[in-house]
This record gives structure tokens, sequence and C-alpha cells, in this order.
């Protein structure tokens, strides 16, 4: 996977999630990436119960013991498309802000890359609003809340204005509107079963509140 492209996260290996041929003898570390992809997959459709890993072994036609091979629990599964999450995000990030100014106009490029990378990733996207881990282990959804913190820091780190009255509080007040509209934009999404695009008058938005 490549982030070369700023503002262009790419899906999870294998093309928009989905799941690469599964070959006979896969190549070492395939396998775990076939499983993501799969799981990745089961979690775009709308309105999808809890995924057992009956379910997502039978998607892939192995059983699972051979899931089990590769990772020890089904909550280490979800911990991979949270790095995939955590990698791509904060990869992205970065590269922002080496790129453009401290300010409103970062900001804003921050919280449209974020956008662009749940629109383009459904199933990761009821990963990050946690709507996929309900039922999982408490410690994924606590990392999920950690990611988003880690979002607002970036937020208000690039908001900083020396030249307000109160910089630190000013700037805190205000990533934590823009992440409070990350989280709604991107619950809306999932929960419309991805009818609700979160880009939906994106630009408007980001200048009422920049």
């Amino acid at each position: 996977m490549s982030h070369a492209e700023l503002d262009s996260p790419d899906p999870l290996p294998g093309g928009e999630g989905a799941p690469a041929a599964v070959r006979k003898r896969p190549k070492p570390g395939e396998r775990r990436v076939q499983i993501l992809q799969a799981l990745a997959t089961m979690l775009e459709q709308p309105g999808a119960e809890r995924i057992t890993t009956a379910a997502l072994a039978a998607r892939l036609d192995v059983s699972e013991a051979a899931l089990y091979r590769h990772f020890a629990s089904k909550a280490q599964m979800f911990e991979g498309l949270i790095e995939f999450i955590e990698q791509s995000v904060f990869t992205l990030i970065n590269q922002i802000a080496e790129r453009e100014p401290a300010g409103p106009s970062q900001a804003g490029r921050i919280v449209g890359m974020l956008i662009q990378f749940a629109e383009k990733n459904p199933g990761m996207t009821r990963v990050m609003v946690g709507d996929a881990l309900v039922f999982e282990n408490e410690r994924l959804q606590q990392r999920m809340n950690q990611f988003f913190d880690k979002v607002e820091g970036s937020l208000k780190q690039c908001l900083r204005n020396a030249d307000a009255a109160t910089p630190t509080v000013d700037a805190q007040v205000r990533a934590s509107v823009l992440t409070a509209f990350i989280v709604g934009r991107l619950q809306r999404f999932a929960r419309s079963g991805f009818k609700r695009a979160p880009s939906e008058h994106l630009e408007a938005s980001l200048a009422r509140m920049l």
C-alpha cells in the first residue's frame, strides 16, 4: 500500500476491500491480508449483524482453525483493521502538516482527508465509529477513542493561534468541534447504510466552522 498521493487514502490492499483470490499456497503474510480484506468487506454490508469467525471462514473457504493460525482471536483481527486505519490516517496527517502551513486551511485538509478515507472505506467506518465493535473486546473501542483523541490533538496543534487572547483554549474548542463533526458525519454514513455521503456539503460546512 502506498501513501504517496496526499489526500488519496487507499482502501485495504486488494482494491476496495475485496478479498484477493485464495491461492492453494499463500505467500507468508498473504493469508493474514486476505482475512482482513474479507472482514472489511463483510463489514461493508449495511445492517450486518455481528460477524462470526465461522462466517468469515466460510467466506474464505477455509476452516476456523486456519483463521486461528494467523490470529489468536477475532479481537486480533479487528486490531489489524484498526492498525490499518491508524497507519493510513496518521501518515496522511503528517504529510499535510509538512506541506500545508499551520492554520485553518491545514485543519480543513485534515478533516477532508478523514472524511474521504471513510467514504472510500465503508467497512472501516463501522470500526471507527464503534458500530462493528459493540459485541467485541472493550479494549478495541478504547483504542478507537484514543484514535480520535489523537486526531483532535493534531487539529489543536495546527489551529493554535499565537495572536489569540487565549490561544490554547481557542484551539482546543475549535479542534473539539471539528472532531465532533467528523465523528457525526461518520456515524450518519454508517447508520444510513452508507447512503448519506460524509462529504455532503463538506466545503460549505468547513467554511462555517473555520
